[in-house]
């Protein structure tokens, strides 16, 4: 009679995210939330109860885009908001019986308005199918820590932060290089009637730009970007300004192609909501980053 060994897998994640970590907690105990992240790419999750408190339950259904479900329940073990979480992550079959045995422990770490998370998981089944569904569990992880990441996004922008978007009539590599290039930069950057002088402008990570843009008025506006990510043609991410800035923000700028457009949308998150209403008293940061979408379209039509 032959017998199934028993299959182990241990994996530990790191993640850093541009947000404080009682929102991050948040997205992982609110299942209005949870739901909207939680899994592979491309998977749903058409039920997700979520009773974060010890001794409370948790169950998932996880649907892949083929349309086969996948059963996840477990039990909180401990919730101590907003640093810790752990919690048992069963897979099951449709009539409740255990295939995969899972641990989960995440910490939640701030330091600077950010909020760094670890994950540690480890899963154990000896199911004929174990094996197989244990191979993807360091993309599954790694996949929905990404989601996690747009959630985060999404839910700073709508408490702090100022979302700009616009169709252009450009392919995206033109778009990218008119946004990068400081002999295209010159000429569209900043609000109405703004000019500006470029005194550096290094798109790479850590790489610096420079720049002081002038009003109509006279006045000057000195300013410094540090860049954290850049992805040719896809993705620009920067900080405005330098750390001990109380004025600091972050702005994640995103090139989607769109048939033979460009979908581009800038986000700038601030580190609390009242330093966001603050920008936009001051120097109208909303009204600003709108006029600037549109002189940038006014460009383009001229370098097509």
């Amino acid at each position: 009679m032959s017998t199934i060994a028993l299959v182990k897998r241990d994996l530990i994640l790191t993640r850093s995210f541009n947000a404080p970590r009682e929102l991050v907690f948040r997205l992982w105990t609110d299942p209005k939330h949870l739901a909207q992240w939680w899994g592979p790419k491309c998977f749903t999750n058409p039920v997700c109860d979520v009773n974060a408190k010890f001794g409370g339950m948790l169950r998932i259904v996880m649907r892949g885009p083929n349309g086969v479900e996948h059963m996840i329940s477990g039990i909180f073990q401990e919730v101590e908001p907003p640093e810790r979480l752990v919690f048992t992550n069963n897979v099951t079959d449709k009539n409740g019986n255990i295939l995969i045995e899972g641990l989960t422990t995440v910490t939640f770490e701030e330091a600077a308005g950010r909020t760094k998370i670890k994950l540690i998981t480890s899963a154990a089944g000896s199911a004929a199918t174990a094996a197989a569904m244990m191979k993807g569990m360091d993309a599954g992880w790694s996949q929905s820590l990404d989601k996690l990441q747009e959630q985060v996004t999404t839910a700073s922008v709508a408490e702090r932060g100022i979302m700009v978007t616009r169709v252009l009539d450009a392919p995206r590599a033109l778009v990218f290089r008119v946004w990068t290039d400081p002999k295209h930069v010159i000429h569209w950057w900043g609000p109405n009637a703004f000019t500006n002088t470029i005194h550096e402008m290094s798109v790479k990570p850590g790489g610096v730009w420079r720049l002081t843009m002038h009003g109509p008025d006279g006045t000057d506006y000195p300013n410094r970007i540090v860049y954290s990510e850049v992805v040719k043609n896809e993705r620009l991410v920067y900080s405005h300004g330098d750390e001990d800035d109380p004025d600091q923000f972050e702005v994640t700028v995103t090139f989607d192609e769109q048939e033979e457009k460009t979908r581009l949308t800038m986000q700038m998150v601030c580190r609390t909501a009242a330093e966001r209403d603050k920008l936009i008293a001051r120097f109208h940061a909303d009204e600003g980053a709108t006029q600037m979408m549109e002189r940038l379209k006014q460009y383009l039509s001229t370098e097509s």
